[in-house]
């Protein structure tokens, strides 16, 4: 069971970068020729490596990492339009699947005292 925790993480995670990274730069940037924002991309690089050995930690800390992902997809899905409100409810599924998957795996691997 932890392996496919560790799976879905890890992909929900790759997806969820390179929607960012798609989306600011070439598919609904908000400002065209793409912006800064793309920038957004890298806090969620930095667990990558350690969800993908499973070190239980980085799921920890980038479980509540990932809210600030979910915050942005609801309120660009509330504020934006066409494309732009569409991959916001795709950031907020990623999200909403990392984090799901992440504090599942959190509470598998927990030492049993």
């Amino acid at each position: 069971m932890t392996a496919k925790l560790r799976v879905a993480a890890t992909l929900a995670l790759v997806l969820l970068i390179a929607l960012c990274l798609l989306w600011e730069l070439w598919l609904a940037p908000l400002r065209p020729g793409g912006s800064f924002l793309a920038l957004k991309a890298l806090p969620l690089a930095l667990p990558l490596a350690g969800i993908a050995r499973g070190q239980r930690y980085t799921y920890q800390w980038s479980s509540l990492l990932v809210l600030a992902y979910l915050a942005e997809g609801a309120t660009r899905a509330w504020s934006d339009a066409g494309l732009s409100q569409q991959l916001a409810v795709a950031e907020m599924a990623l999200s909403a699947i990392f984090f799901t998957a992440a504090i599942s795996y959190a509470r598998l691997t927990r030492a049993v005292a």
